[in-house]
């Protein structure tokens, strides 16, 4: 981020400390909770924008060399996701041209190439087929037409993009829109490496899990012995821009650094960042890294979402987690992977409770609606850009409720 927009946010946050404010989003909405519990609903954000759209699946640091690959199932399409020899980013389809059997399954790793389980038929890290057992007896094929089917991908800004359709577009001019192509590259994200993954199935409609990041208004209720030590809550600066929006929660480090001169201030010192990537990522850089939170929804139930929480290093802090160079232990044992697992952690453990609880009282179908406050512009954003592009009207701005 510039410097000149840190310190724009920064005394924001300032002022509504100073006045015991917090953003407005000048009135208040309904919601209607058949938005968590909708079938037809769920299948069509599931066709439209999970199967119909680019996803992000990482950012580059989870290929942090060449021969680097990890897999990916989120979308009912098996992923294969490598970075070439000359270092160009790819996705295939993770199946073989033989008889459609997944060819690599483990998570991530290095190779130079891969090879089917059932007939050996072979692929190198661009995905050309470069290897058929007793090809004589098989028949004639004609192997620069039977490589793993590649899929639409672009890597920018440090971000892993790919299209599950091969035959769909990336357009990430329009999905990351001119602010966030114009403010990303200012946090070279593209030199940050992966350090932890992990991974909480949870009984929730993935956009319950979403809301979780919209708001701090439950910050001194529901992190009242986590994150209140660290957060103060209800205070935020907030902006959005069609499909985007991005969140600046306020550290408790500010009443300490705004004693600083300007030059020296830093917005993740002061707040952590939150952005939001549609329809379901959410980054939020800090001090020495990136914690990626990408909530997956499970096809067919609208209850229940996985989130993938994927957390990365500035180049130097990492412990390679990636890489298979140090035994697993040792990795969990590093000060900042552990860290970044406590706040996975407070997460699945108060956030995701909540939503879950949230869920059962959306399938109970006993309460028709929910509230958005004042104090929480990102749900009304999220909500309303969801309706938007489902074709529903939008939600009502009301002045009392």
């Amino acid at each position: 981020m510039r410097h000149d927009e840190e310190v724009r946010l920064i005394r924001q946050l300032c002022a509504h400390l100073d006045g015991g404010t917090n953003v407005d989003a000048g009135g208040l909405r309904r919601n209607p909770t058949a938005t968590y519990t909708d079938t037809v609903q769920a299948q069509q954000e599931w066709d439209e924008w999970f199967l119909g759209m680019p996803q992000l699946l990482g950012m580059s640091g989870a290929l942090p060399e060449t021969g680097s690959f990890f897999t990916n199932n989120d979308l009912g399409v098996p992923i294969l996701a490598t970075r070439d020899g000359d270092g160009v980013f790819h996705a295939f389809v993770n199946s073989c041209r033989h008889r459609g059997v997944v060819v690599e399954t483990a998570v991530s790793g290095t190779k130079r190439r891969f090879t089917c389980p059932f007939h050996a038929w072979t692929y190198d890290i661009g995905g050309a087929l470069v290897g058929v057992p007793k090809a004589e007896h098989f028949g004639e094929i004609d192997r620069s037409c039977h490589g793993l089917r590649e899929l639409p991908s672009e890597e920018r800004h440090g971000l892993l993009f790919v299209h599950p359709d091969p035959d769909g577009v990336i357009d990430l001019d329009h999905l990351l829109g001119e602010w966030f192509n114009d403010e990303f590259p200012t946090w070279n994200f593209g030199e940050l490496r992966l350090a932890a993954q992990d991974e909480y199935d949870t009984a929730c409609n993935w956009k319950l899990a979403m809301d979780t990041f919209g708001e701090t208004y439950h910050f001194t209720t529901l992190h009242a012995t986590t994150l209140a030590f660290a957060f103060h809550g209800n205070v935020q600066c907030y902006d959005e821009e069609d499909h985007l929006h991005r969140m600046i929660l306020c550290k408790r480090a500010i009443d300490e650094m705004r004693l600083l001169p300007e030059e020296q201030w830093d917005i993740t010192v002061a707040g952590l960042p939150v952005y939001w990537i549609f329809p379901n990522i959410v980054l939020m850089p800090f001090e020495v890294g990136v914690f990626l939170v990408r909530t997956c929804p499970v096809a067919g139930e609208p209850g229940r979402h996985v989130s993938k929480i994927d957390f990365y290093l500035r180049p130097g802090l990492s412990p390679d987690a990636g890489s298979g160079l140090r035994a697993e232990a040792d990795i969990d044992a590093d000060p900042l992977v552990m860290m970044a697992r406590s706040f996975g952690h407070i997460i699945r453990d108060e956030d995701y409770v909540a939503s879950a609880s949230q869920q059962t009282s959306a399938n109970a179908g006993v309460l028709p609606e929910v509230l958005f406050g004042r104090n929480e512009p990102a749900l009304h954003h999220y909500h309303n850009t969801f309706r938007r592009l489902l074709g529903q009207e939008e939600l009502p701005l009301l002045n009392r409720i």
